[in-house]
């Protein structure tokens, strides 16, 4: 009632003077507004949270959006704040991924775009980017092509290409397991390029293919392939699924009994698989693009820390560091050299080592000049049900220089063109 009295005494003057604050109000928080966009730095990520692929993507969104914080922490970029936009791609849906990539370039106005996981939409995102003359950092799709016959001027990648992958751990295979494999392949490009990669040591070993079976992306069922896989007899069966189907293919793998008949292998693994598995499926032999347990390499247990803080308590994976590095890759270059310019900022990256604190390994890491490939360093090991200590599920048996696991540029079938 008090109220309702004082506002009945507001006088003609005061309701004048509210509603001239009131217009000016709605005039200038636009423009606030504007100014506020034009003084951010944006990344755009554009990955799957959704389908098989999801948690992938989730956890590079983790590692982008860290590694975003600890850039405003330290004043930004070009002294401006950064800020993350993020679209989900689907796992399997090219077509959305590619408009997802549109818009954050052309309505949402990023200055840097970040991702895919899956190989074919890295390779399609390549296209728009390159299009759009943005500079864009592919996280985590692997096929060759992507730094390859398919590479652009302004697409540099973070993961290893496939070829990386089978040539770090083809040896011990044939050394330890024996020259006769049979390939469990996805049946979209980073499966078929991870194949050929194998297919390319078997030749150089004189080793056999006994078999193969091309698996749909999202398969749950996979008693068809591997039916077809013991009856070939090979002495390894290569897996070379990923996400939720590498988890269903290696549980019904050892629900078979084919981890007693045979030894289980393959290139890329990931700690989302190792963790989604029930302890009995944690068998093979495999790669890790990057692992949260090195005692002896500065920054690391830092790194460790900090997504723990972010992700439940829970170490980083591979795709952590995929997006921690794909998004303080671009605020290093810029701020190193004082631009924006997409065509100035990927000349700087050719050649251009990552610090220690950033590339959480023991080696170099850099792109390489010729393709923008990153050269790190792989972890070939072994899964294991238990490890010492919780999250610990991966035996390192080798480092392998990514130098010495990459093809030669001049073999890769990259012929970077540059605009005029």
């Amino acid at each position: 009632m008090t109220r309702i009295r004082a506002s009945s005494r507001l006088d003609r003057r005061t309701l004048i003077r509210a509603a001239a604050a009131a217009g000016i109000a709605q005039i200038a928080a636009p423009f606030a507004i504007t100014a506020r966009a034009a003084d951010e730095v944006k990344f755009g990520l554009n990955d799957p949270l959704t389908g098989t692929y999801a948690e992938l993507g989730k956890n590079e969104q983790i590692g982008c959006q860290l590694a975003v914080d600890q850039i405003n922490a330290k004043g930004g970029i070009l002294g401006r704040q950064v800020t993350l936009l993020v679209e989900d791609s689907t796992s399997a849906d090219t077509g959305v991924a590619v408009q997802k990539a549109r818009k954050l370039i052309e309505r949402d106005k990023v200055d840097f775009l970040l991702g895919n996981v899956n190989s074919a939409m890295a390779l399609a995102l390549g296209e728009v980017s390159n299009q759009l003359k943005k500079l864009h950092i592919v996280t985590g799709g692997h096929t060759d092509a992507v730094t390859g016959s398919d590479c652009h001027w302004n697409v540099f990648r973070v993961c290893n290409t496939t070829r990386m992958e089978t040539n770090s751990v083809s040896q011990t295979l044939f050394n330890k397991y024996g020259k006769k494999w049979y390939f469990i392949t996805p049946d979209y490009a980073f499966g078929h390029t991870l194949q050929q990669g194998f297919e390319a040591s078997l030749k150089k070993y004189a080793g056999t293919e006994v078999g193969a079976s091309l698996t749909p992306l999202g398969t749950t069922d996979f008693s068809a392939y591997l039916i077809k896989a013991q009856a070939a007899n090979p002495d390894v069966i290569i897996f070379l699924v990923a996400g939720g189907d590498m988890v269903n293919a290696l549980k019904q793998a050892v629900q078979f009994g084919l981890d007693k008949r045979f030894h289980i292998a393959g290139a890329q693994q990931e700690l989302e698989v190792l963790e989604g598995l029930p302890p009995e499926a944690r068998i093979g032999t495999w790669v890790f693009e990057w692992y949260w347990l090195q005692p002896d390499v500065p920054h690391v247990a830092d790194f460790v820390a900090d997504i723990r803080k972010v992700n439940n308590g829970k170490v980083p994976t591979a795709r952590h560091w995929f997006g921690y590095v794909a998004a303080w890759t671009c605020a290093l270059v810029a701020n190193q050299e004082k631009t924006l310019d997409p065509v100035k900022l990927a000349k700087a990256l050719e050649n251009f080592k990552l610090p220690p604190e950033i590339a959480l390994m023991p080696n170099d890491t850099f792109y390489r000049a010729g393709d923008h490939q990153l050269m790190p360093t792989l972890y070939v090991g072994n899964a294991v049900s238990r490890g010492p200590q919780p999250d610990d599920l991966f035996h390192v048996t080798e480092l392998v220089k990514g130098v010495d696991a990459a093809l030669p540029v001049a073999e890769t079938g990259c012929h970077l063109q540059w605009p005029a």
